[in-house]
């Protein structure tokens, strides 16, 4: 009797780590591809018509606050039947298809770790085309949330130890150490990074928490703002008889959207700098965070100066920098 005991046991033992090893997770390899690529699987039929217009129209739109036109995404378009072995890796994926059923919705890690895919399929090209206008929102998020991670992943293999913004503010940044911290006042703190043919910047201030108390005026507050920093922190070069410094560009008002950042309700405000008095501009992003635990609007801005350049990828690197802010809770 003990035997037969002991061997059922064993097989129930053995019955539950079966049933518990088929619902383990299946392996995924790492996603792979350049940020801010997107890999639209779809028949050459399709591309080559409205659909792959409707692609292009909705996920090859032009980037905000750029100088020139630049897609918010660089497309490759490949057939099905070419989309398998380590293709399937890519990290964002819009797979088109013309099917039996109507459909449109955003799957998370289905053949790479992380990964987002995008599944639209209709009866006849109206239907895809439909879907595709349904479905674009949700999937350029979660396209762009999965390349700010995956760049955000990157920053923390070699990380700047520069601890300016921490002593001045109370907060940290995951900063990539090609950065340098190239100048500190009281409430204001400028870090830098050369590139080929310019430089990429950061800067970060602070500003008392009633103002731009009034939306009508928001917008022009915020202009007013960044021109009086720039005024008296970022010179431009040095011309006779001129005094330079950056300010907002004059032709143009700027991008204002609603935004979080890191749990906190800000306002994320992408537009064009010039320098006043000198031929020099370049793209800005800027977030004005409600710091209401300590009675203060922190501004972080990231901009760029780079000349004949495309500059999408830059600011896509300072957005992703500027979203890994953190608040000391015991400032």
């Amino acid at each position: 009797m003990r035997k037969i005991g002991a061997l059922l046991v064993c097989i129930i033992l053995l019955l539950f780590s079966c049933k518990n090893s088929s619902k383990a997770k299946k392996f995924l390899p790492p996603s792979t591809g350049g940020i801010n690529s997107l890999m639209v699987v779809m028949d050459n039929e399709l591309w080559q018509g409205s659909v792959g217009d409707k692609v292009r129209e909705l996920f090859a739109t032009r980037s905000l606050g750029l100088p020139w036109d630049e897609p918010i995404f660089t497309i490759t378009q490949i057939p099905p039947q070419v989309f398998k072995g380590g293709v399937t890796n890519s990290r964002s994926v819009l797979f088109v298809q013309q099917d039996s059923i109507s459909i449109g919705h955003v799957k998370k890690n289905v053949y790479a770790l992380p990964q987002r895919v995008a599944v639209v399929k209709g009866t006849n090209n109206q239907e895809l085309v439909t879907n595709l206008g349904a479905v674009a929102p949700e999937a350029i998020e979660a396209f762009k949330d999965v390349e700010i991670s995956e760049a955000q992943k990157r920053f923390t293999r070699s990380s700047s130890k520069e601890n300016a913004l921490q002593n001045e503010f109370g907060v940290t940044m995951t900063i990539p150490s090609a950065y340098r911290v190239g100048k500190t006042d009281p409430n204001f703190v400028w870090i830098d990074r050369q590139i080929p043919k310019g430089n990429m910047n950061i800067i970060a201030y602070t500003m008392p928490m009633d103002s731009f108390d009034t939306d009508s005026t928001f917008v022009r507050d915020i202009v007013k703002m960044r021109d009086s920093i720039g005024k008296v922190y970022i010179p431009g070069p040095d011309v006779p008889g001129k005094t330079t410094y950056m300010i907002t560009e004059k032709a143009f008002a700027p991008y204002v959207f609603p935004a979080e950042i890191a749990g906190k309700k800000a306002a994320e405000v992408r537009g064009i700098w010039e320098i006043s008095g000198y031929p020099m501009a370049g793209p800005f992003l800027t977030y004005i965070i409600n710091d209401t635990e300590n009675n203060r609007k922190l501004v972080i801005e990231g901009f760029t100066f780079a000349p004949a350049t495309q500059k999408r990828d830059y600011m896509f690197e300072l957005e992703a920098i500027l979203k890994t802010i953190s608040f000391d809770k015991n400032l």
